[in-house]
């Protein structure tokens, strides 16, 4: 069974999915994050940077508020508008990370929803 899960400290869906569906085998599969500041639903300022520091956070505060931890997240999918950003944004998800080495994608697409510079989903599991 796959139950929805919502966190008012992440931004709220902008399209016709959930933030994150927690199945009863105790995997969350976390949707795409963005850059979105939650209390306001727009764009973080700044450049590559900033932008993946926020998408980080929402997508932590999503997998902390349904119960895992960071060493729970055993696959992340980034994608990001333009390769050249590859080396700040994988420094940027290495600190963050730290130690916690999960299985990784990273995906250069044409376009991102709000056209942000990178979008980060995971899968966490107990």
């Amino acid at each position: 069974m796959n139950i929805p899960f919502h966190t008012t400290n992440a931004p709220d869906a902008i399209g016709p999915y959930s933030q994150a569906v927690m199945t009863t085998g105790n995997m969350l599969f976390v949707s795409g994050q963005i850059p979105l500041v939650p209390a306001t639903m727009k764009i973080v300022e700044g450049g590559v940077e900033e932008q993946t520091t926020r998408a980080l956070t929402n997508l932590m505060c999503i997998v902390e508020d349904a119960g895992f931890t960071k060493q729970n997240i055993a696959k992340v999918t980034i994608f990001i508008k333009n390769m050249d950003d590859f080396g700040v944004i994988n420094g940027i998800y290495a600190d963050f990370m730290g130690e916690h080495r999960p299985a990784r994608a990273v995906v250069e697409v044409a376009r991102l929803p709000k056209d942000v510079l990178v979008e980060i989903e995971c899968i966490a599991c107990k």
